[in-house]
């Protein structure tokens, strides 16, 4: 019995120097996270079978170079559609600037002639019946009937009158301005459908490495769907999740160190602890104001410590080399000097040096005021509770 006693006694007291031991030699206001690079998708610009890939995952390519190519068979049809629906346009315009042929002009003086010469025959044929009306040998309807002949034959000089003014005077300037609007038009398309053939050569938009080829040779990518994801940027960020209490001292603009985790198993430079890498100087770019996870206004209490905010800290050309996707801790610095001595109740405070020294307080006493002064000067002279 004494001796499973004893053992549990040393057991437990293991325990405890392990867990102080640990909370010594790692630092209390760290952020946790995970190293990552700029990424960007390249969409698919329609719904194309894939029929080239020129490059593998984890190459490396320059700005401007082919990674895949889309089946164009479709689009080049559409572009020489359009393009022939611009050329149509092209002429039509050149017709509405040119004016009407001469030729137009010359039947249009003619059947003006045709139709003063049918109006004159009406006109004397009405002419004889009003005048054999007068001695009674025709009809009084035949006259009426002559008559409305007569008339509608002056109307029909006038249309082809009218008819030949339009030509001679030439296109309207409203009906210029309408074909070159349809032009414009015809020309927009014919260059959409180029700008997305060229889009069917999927390019690199910046240098960087291929991270992913999502679909393979022969595939149908949807509109949208993400073809090729690439890594890019000169040098990689730790993307960290900072807790709320070193919040206020987390800055864009303000320095932080980085250490990787469990890369390796041995110790690493100045004493760190096995399986650690760094550590990495870096600058916060940015932090998010919205905490993570949980909506700040469902929280009370001592919840409210939980919360944490996203950060990005960029890292230098020394950790050009590093993978995406390992996990990290960063400290900040600055840190423990802004919240030493910081109530929890207590709003945000400035930075300060740890050189700087509090200002000299002056003892209570003569020269200083008491509670009950204080209470004076906010709400009068203090009436001893009345």
């Amino acid at each position: 019995m004494r001796t499973l006693l004893g053992s549990s006694f040393w057991y437990g007291f293991a325990l405890l120097v392990l867990f102080f031991g640990a909370s010594c030699s790692e630092p209390k206001d760290v952020a946790l996270g995970t190293l990552e690079w700029d990424r960007i998708a390249l969409p698919a610009p329609v719904a194309e079978k894939i029929v080239e890939i020129r490059v593998r995952e984890g190459q490396r390519v320059a700005q401007g170079q082919v990674l895949l190519q889309l089946d164009p068979q479709q689009t080049r049809a559409r572009l020489r559609s359009a393009e022939a629906a611009a050329a149509r346009q092209a002429a039509a315009l050149d017709e509405l600037n040119d004016g009407p042929r001469v030729e137009e002009i010359a039947r249009a003086r003619a059947e003006v002639e045709a139709a003063q010469a049918e109006a004159r025959d009406r006109l004397a044929d009405y002419r004889r019946l009003q005048e054999l009306g007068k001695k009674n040998y025709a009809s009084r309807s035949d006259i009426d009937a002559a008559q409305a002949s007569a008339e509608s034959a002056q109307a029909q000089v006038r249309v082809a009158q009218e008819q030949l003014l339009e030509l001679e005077r030439g296109t309207r300037v409203e009906d210029i301005e309408q074909g070159q609007a349809a032009l414009a038009e015809a020309r927009a398309q014919a260059q959409a459908q180029r700008v997305l053939l060229e889009k069917l050569t999927v390019r690199a938009p910046q240098p960087g490495v291929v991270d992913s080829i999502p679909f393979k040779l022969g595939d149908e990518a949807p509109v949208g769907g993400s073809l090729v994801i690439m890594l890019t940027g000169e040098t990689p960020y730790a993307r960290v999740y900072v807790p709320q209490r070193v919040r206020l001292d987390v800055q864009v603009g303000g320095g932080a160190q980085i250490h990787l985790e469990g890369l390796g198993k041995r110790r690493g430079e100045g004493g760190a602890p096995a399986g650690r890498v760094g550590p990495f100087s870096g600058k916060v770019r940015m932090v998010r104001n919205e905490p993570s996870f949980t909506p700040y206004y469902a929280l009370t209490g001592d919840d409210v410590t939980r919360l944490s905010y996203i950060a990005e800290i960029q890292l230098g050309e020394d950790a050009a080399h590093l993978p995406a996707g390992v996990p990290l801790k960063a400290t900040f610095l600055n840190a423990g000097v802004a919240t030493a001595g910081r109530s929890p109740d207590s709003g945000p405070q400035p930075l300060r040096d740890p050189g700087d020294r509090d200002p000299p307080q002056q003892p209570a006493g003569r020269g200083t005021h008491s509670d009950s002064d204080q209470h004076a000067d906010e709400y009068g002279p203090y009436d001893g509770g009345k």
